[in-house]
């Protein structure tokens, strides 16, 4: 596949300054490694879906560090991932494992990278990491209990099926998963109705969401049921999907000013109140996912201008009206405060902001503002 060269995608300097020989640290004391702080297996999946889509905009220049980044990130799932398909997901700096319970947030963001990876990576050697992936974690779908992990697992099955993957047995190493489009089919209409059932369970007149409150990468849920209604074509899914993104749109605009106002993380967001600060990358960076995946579905041009105000807030548009994102360097700042910027670019912000550039290169740069 041919490279589409980009000048407007942020440099990799900070990426590759977090990424050390075992992977993406936590962490960071402004632009600077916190080593103490150690690994998630989360930042791992999120760093290689955000590598995999620089690789497809990026020039010649830069494919070798985003293949040796991609290699690094890969090489830390296929070690923290158990024998029953699960991952351990907090690593300290001297690579032991630190107690802790499976996490199907991590679990789900494993499986979208992974299937990502594995429709995307040409290289055979390469695939079959992301497939031995696939083949120890692709059975837990059916074990998954949260909206997050079932929006997870719609979008990587729902990309799998787009990719046309044959029926068969996925190997990898001495797993094997027998994949089937049945299977995959019976998956997806099984998700869409637990994701449905969460949103009926909990919407009203004034609430129409998944849950009792909202609270971290919200966009994640309509995300998940935009690619449900992609798969599977039924109306009610996307009427979900679109009722709930405009709900989340509106609770995540300044009603004056109107620019992108997340919702914060230190109280988040019930029927009654809404927590102002402490406003995060990521949450932007889901809203924005949602907007462009909606975008692309319906065509509404509302949707890719919510996307533009995302993109927008990490320069500037926000309620602090100051930059959080060094285009040059590709870093981003952790977050707003009251106070002003939190300073500290760990992992988690600037992967968010590099997958916000992405989506703004990838859909939204070459189109015509009305």
């Amino acid at each position: 596949m041919t490279a589409t060269i980009s000048r407007r995608l942020p440099g990799l300097a900070h990426l590759q300054r977090l990424t050390d020989d075992t992977g993406i640290t936590e962490h960071a004391l402004g632009k600077i490694p916190r080593r103490k702080e150690g690994y998630s297996t989360d930042d791992q999946a999120r760093a290689l879906w955000a590598s995999l889509e620089l690789l497809e905009l990026s020039g010649e220049q830069d494919r070798p560090l985003l293949l040796t980044l991609i290699d690094t990130y890969l090489a830390f799932m296929l070690w923290v991932q158990k024998e029953d398909g699960h991952y351990h997901n907090n690593i300290a700096y001297d690579r032991s494992k630190e107690p802790e319970v499976p996490s199907e947030d991590c679990l789900g963001r494993c499986l979208w990278a992974s299937a990502l990876a594995y429709c995307r990576l040409e290289d055979p050697g390469r695939r079959l990491a992301a497939e031995t992936l696939l083949a120890h974690s692709l059975p837990l779908v059916s074990t998954l209990r949260k909206p997050r992990g079932w929006a997870h697992a719609l979008a990587a099955l729902g990309l799998l099926k787009r990719h046309g993957y044959h029926d068969g047995r996925i190997h990898g190493g001495a797993a094997a998963y027998a994949f089937s489009a049945e299977l995959a089919d019976s998956a997806i209409q099984e998700l869409t109705r637990r994701l449905k059932q969460s949103y009926r369970s909990h919407a009203a007149a004034d609430w129409q969401w998944y849950e009792a409150e909202m609270t971290y990468s919200n966009g994640l849920l309509p995300w998940g049921m935009l690619w449900a209604y992609e798969s599977t074509g039924d109306r009610e899914a996307l009427d979900i999907a679109l009722s709930s993104l405009d709900f989340l749109i509106l609770r995540s605009r300044s009603p004056k000013e109107h620019h992108i106002r997340p919702i914060g993380n230190r109280g988040w967001c019930s029927r009654h109140s809404r927590a102002l600060w402490d406003q995060q990358p990521i949450d932007v960076m889901k809203l924005m996912l949602a907007c462009t995946k909606a975008g692309e579905l319906t065509g509404e041009i509302r949707y890719r201008e919510t996307a533009r105000a995302c993109h927008a807030w990490f320069y500037g548009d926000n309620d602090a009206g100051v930059p959080l994102a060094d285009h040059e360097e590709g870093s981003c700042c952790d977050g707003l405060q009251e106070c002003g910027v939190n300073l500290n670019r760990g992992a988690e912000s600037t992967i968010s902001y590099l997958l916000a550039e992405v989506m703004y290169e990838g859909h939204l740069a070459n189109e015509k503002q009305p």
